[in-house]
C-alpha cells in the first residue's frame, strides 16, 4: 500500500514544482514588461520635454536675433542724421472711398481751385470732364480732390475722419465753404450794358454779345434784338438793320455773315503793302537847275571858323578909339604915375553900392563890392 501510494505522490511533487517555476517564470516576465512599459513611458515623456525644450530654445533665439538686429539699427541711425518721420494726412472719405481704385486708364481733370476761384465754374468744369471719361461716386470725390491746392486742400484736410461719404455731399460742403467766391447772378438787362467799341469789328462784338446772351440763358428774341441793335455803332451795318428790321437774333447772325466777309477783305486789303508806280524806260530823268546848268559840281574847301571882325559902321565912328576893360586893385593903381592926382575921394554914404551886402569897399567906404575897382580906359 505504501509503493502504491508513493508511486502516484512522487509526479505529483514534480508537476507542482513545474507549474510553481511556471507561474514565476511568467510573475518574472509580467514584471520585466511592466517595468519596460515604464521605461518606455519615461522615454517618451522625457522626449517630450526636449521637444518642447528645443521650441524654447528657438523662440528664445528668434528673439534674441531681433533684439540684436534692433539694437544694430538703432546704433546706426544714432551715428546719422535723425529722419523726419512721414507726416500722416487725415482721410475725411469714408472707408468705401478709400477702398475703391481708380482705374488706370481714366485721367483726371487739369482743372485747380485753391481759394478765390468761382466754386461754379470750378464744379462746372469738373463735371464736363467726369461725364467725358465717366466714373462711380467714389472716383469722383478722390479726383475731385486732387483739382484742390492750397488752402482749398487744407480746407479738406480738416474735415472729420470719414466725413465725406458721397459726392453730393462733398459738393454741398464745397459750395457752402466758398459760397462768397461765387459771381453775382447775372439780370436780363445786363444785356443792354453789351455794346461795340470804337474800331472792334462786327465779328468780335458779336461774340462778344452772343457769350452774354447764353450766359443769361435768355428767350425773349425781341429783348435779344432791341439789345443789340442799342450796341451797334453807326455805320453801314446799322443802317442794314434798320432797313431790314430782323424779328430775332438769327436772323440778325445771317444778316452780319455779309457784312463780316467785307470788313475782313477791307482789312486785309487795307495790311497789304500797295506797289508804287514804275517809271517808263525811256522817261528821262527831270534834272534840277543847278545839274541841268552846271555839268560838274567843284567840291568847296571848308575854311576854319572865325570870328566876324567888327566893321566901323555909323557916322562918327571912323576916328574913336578901340576901348579896352581892366580889373585892377586900388594900390596897383594908385601907384600909376599921374593916375593919384586924378582919383577923388567920394563922399561918404550910407546906401549900398552893390548887389553884395557882405562885400565892403575901403575906397568907397560903403558896403556893396569889394576892394577892385573896374576902370575904363581910353589910349586919351
Amino acid at each position: 500500500m505504501r509503493s502504491t501510494r508513493q508511486g502516484p505522490i512522487a509526479p505529483n511533487r514534480g508537476e507542482g514544482l513545474t507549474l510553481q517555476q511556471v507561474m514565476e517564470m511568467m510573475r518574472a516576465l509580467q514584471e520585466e514588461v511592466a517595468a519596460s512599459r515604464a521605461n518606455q513611458e519615461r522615454i517618451q515623456a522625457d522626449l517630450v520635454a526636449s521637444q518642447a525644450t528645443s521650441e524654447e530654445l528657438c523662440l528664445s533665439n528668434e528673439e534674441l536675433c531681433r533684439d540684436l538686429q534692433t539694437h544694430a539699427t538703432e546704433r546706426e541711425g544714432a551715428d546719422q542724421e535723425p529722419a523726419t518721420p512721414p507726416r500722416e494726412f487725415p482721410t475725411p472719405f469714408s472707408q468705401e472711398i478709400v477702398d475703391a481704385a481708380i482705374p488706370a486708364t481714366l485721367v483726371g481733370p487739369k482743372v485747380t481751385f485753391i481759394r478765390m476761384e468761382d466754386p461754379e465754374a470750378h464744379l462746372t468744369d469738373f463735371h464736363t470732364h467726369m461725364i467725358l471719361v465717366g466714373g462711380s461716386d467714389a472716383v469722383r470725390c478722390k479726383l475731385f480732390m486732387s483739382t484742390l491746392a492750397g488752402t482749398a486742400m487744407d480746407w479738406f484736410i480738416s474735415l472729420p475722419d470719414g466725413h465725406v461719404t458721397s459726392f453730393p455731399q462733398l459738393t454741398k460742403l464745397f459750395r457752402a465753404q466758398y459760397i462768397v467766391n461765387r459771381a453775382p447772378p447775372s439780370v436780363s438787362y445786363d444785356l443792354f450794358d453789351v455794346r461795340q467799341y470804337q474800331g472792334e469789328s462786327l465779328k468780335k462784338f458779336l461774340h462778344r454779345f452772343g457769350a452774354q446772351v447764353v450766359r443769361l440763358n435768355l428767350i425773349d428774341e425781341k429783348m435779344m434784338v432791341h439789345a443789340f441793335r442799342k450796341g451797334t455803332v453807326p455805320g453801314p451795318f446799322n443802317e442794314s438793320l434798320i432797313r431790314s428790321h430782323p424779328k430775332t437774333f438769327v436772323e440778325i447772325r445771317r444778316c452780319a455773315v455779309a457784312h463780316i466777309a467785307a470788313e475782313e477783305e477791307d482789312s486785309e486789303k487795307r495790311t497789304c503793302v500797295v506797289p508804287m508806280r514804275p517809271h517808263a524806260a525811256s522817261h528821262p530823268q527831270t534834272l534840277r537847275v543847278h545839274e541841268a546848268t552846271t555839268e560838274m559840281k567843284i567840291p568847296v574847301k571848308q575854311q576854319p571858323y572865325q570870328p566876324r571882325k567888327p566893321s566901323g559902321r555909323g557916322r562918327g565912328r571912323e576916328n574913336v578909339p578901340p576901348r579896352h576893360d581892366f580889373v585892377v586893385e586900388l594900390k596897383d593903381l594908385i601907384a600909376i604915375p599921374n593916375v593919384a592926382e586924378r582919383l577923388k575921394v567920394p563922399p561918404k554914404t550910407d546906401k549900398r553900392l552893390g548887389p553884395n551886402k557882405n562885400a565892403w569897399c575901403e575906397f568907397h567906404q560903403a558896403f556893396g563890392h569889394p576892394y577892385v575897382i573896374a576902370w575904363r580906359w581910353d589910349t586919351s
